[in-house]
């Protein structure tokens, strides 16, 4: 989001269904009351009144962050009329991470079974779904994004590798419990693996692995050195 936030061409919104979930699923999250408090968590009103309204916009593009599973118990139609990308990560990397605000986390909570029922779902409408990996990312990202904005019928633009420190007016009221790293960056650090993988997250990552390889095996790769 903070990367296609820096093309003049964009206007981005942040996890709009971030209310609805909460209200839908009933999940204990880091600053529920603040977040089913301030937002609109009526999920179907939310898609169309940002979907209808998208043309006024002074930006040409809408870029709309959301989490796989915050797509429960609404209609789904509205994604017919948007591009999409999906945006994974190795759960070895993501697990360790996601637990230290969900310490006790699911499948359901990684996003990663409920974004393949999309792709599915999105493919069967015969829409095209870009997948990319933070890894590749993290490796070489201009080429991984000149590949993405290729897919997308956009001209990449330098800008996307780098944004000022700090927080955006459109994070949401959540961002204090899980943006601390990105108000930190100023653009895509090197890609570092992590070493050690608890243990007691074993079960959960044998879960996530047979959905995270299916996403993987479609994701835009890096550049190879040398290529």
């Amino acid at each position: 989001m903070y990367s296609f936030a820096q093309r003049a061409d964009m206007q981005v919104v942040d996890e709009p269904l971030y209310g609805h979930y909460l209200r839908a699923s009933g999940a204990a999250h880091p600053g529920r009351e603040d977040i089913v408090a301030t937002m609109n968590c009526d999920g179907d009103a939310v898609m169309s009144d940002l979907i209808e309204h998208a043309a006024s916009l002074p930006a040409t593009t809408l870029f709309i962050k959301h989490m796989a599973h915050h797509l429960v118990q609404i209609d789904l139609q509205f994604l017919l009329r948007c591009s999409h990308i999906f945006l994974i990560r190795d759960p070895r990397e993501m697990l360790p991470s996601l637990t230290v605000q969900l310490p006790h986390a699911t499948l359901d909570d990684t996003g990663l079974k409920r974004q393949w029922q999309l792709l599915q779902q999105i493919r069967s409408n015969g829409q095209e779904v870009i997948v990319l990996d933070s890894r590749e990312v993290l490796l070489d990202p201009e080429s991984v994004l000149r590949k993405l904005c290729g897919r997308l019928g956009l001209t990449f633009e330098q800008s996307m590798l780098h944004w000022p420190a700090g927080s955006r007016s459109e994070d949401g009221v959540w961002a204090k419990h899980w943006y601390q790293a990105v108000h930190k960056s100023t653009g895509f650090s090197a890609y570092q693996p992590k070493q050690d993988f608890p243990a007691k997250l074993e079960t959960l990552l044998d879960e996530c692995l047979p959905w995270y390889d299916k996403l993987f095996a479609l994701a835009i790769r890096a550049q190879q050195p040398g290529a």
